[in-house]
C-alpha cells in the first residue's frame, strides 16, 4: 500500500521543513529529491500556493508527485497584479484580461478545466471572470465567451 503525503507549498518554494519534511522523514526517502522534483513541477506557480500529492512506494522507496493547480481566479489575480476580486462583481470591475492571457491560464490548468479543447477550457477561465469583477478585452466576459463562439478569436487558437 503507497503511502500518500497531500501538502499546500509555495510554487517553486517548498522546503524540507514543515509540511513536507516531518511528514516524508518516517518513509525513509530521499527528500531532497523529492523537494527539488516538487520545486521543478511548480516554479510556474511562483507566489501561489499549490497542492502537492507525494505518493511513495514504502517497498521501494520509489515516489511520485502530482501537483494540482491554483484556483482559476488565483492565476487570474496573479496575472493582474490583483490581490483579490471585486467585492461587488456586478459594478464594480477591478481588471482587465485579455484573451490571451486568458489562453495562458487555460494552458496552466489544462488537466483540471472540463472543456474538450483549448477553445472551451479558455472561455471557463472567462466565465470565471464574471463572478470576480474582471473584464475581458474592455468587454463583458460573456460577450468575450460569444465571440470565442462566433470564431472572432480563432486565429489565437491555432497553434
Amino acid at each position: 500500500m503507497a503511502d500518500t503525503i497531500e501538502a499546500l507549498v509555495e510554487g517553486g518554494k517548498a522546503s524540507a521543513g514543515p509540511p513536507l519534511g516531518p511528514a516524508l522523514g518516517p518513509l525513509g526517502v530521499n527528500i531532497m529529491q523529492i523537494i527539488n522534483t516538487i520545486n521543478d513541477k511548480t516554479k510556474q506557480f511562483d507566489g501561489m500556493k499549490v497542492p502537492v500529492k507525494v505518493i511513495v512506494d514504502p517497498k521501494t522507496k520509489n515516489f511520485e508527485i502530482e501537483v494540482g493547480t491554483p484556483p482559476a481566479s488565483s492565476l487570474i489575480f496573479k496575472e493582474l497584479g490583483l490581490e483579490k476580486g471585486s467585492g461587488s462583481a456586478g459594478t464594480h470591475k477591478v481588471g482587465n484580461l485579455t484573451v490571451d492571457q486568458a489562453i495562458k491560464i487555460a494552458k496552466m490548468k489544462q488537466d483540471n478545466l472540463l472543456g474538450k479543447e483549448l477553445k472551451q477550457k479558455t472561455k471557463e477561465v472567462i466565465g470565471t471572470c464574471v463572478s470576480i469583477g474582471i473584464t475581458v478585452e474592455g468587454k463583458k466576459p460573456q460577450e468575450i465567451q460569444k465571440a470565442i463562439d462566433e470564431g472572432v478569436y480563432d486565429s489565437k487558437f491555432q497553434s
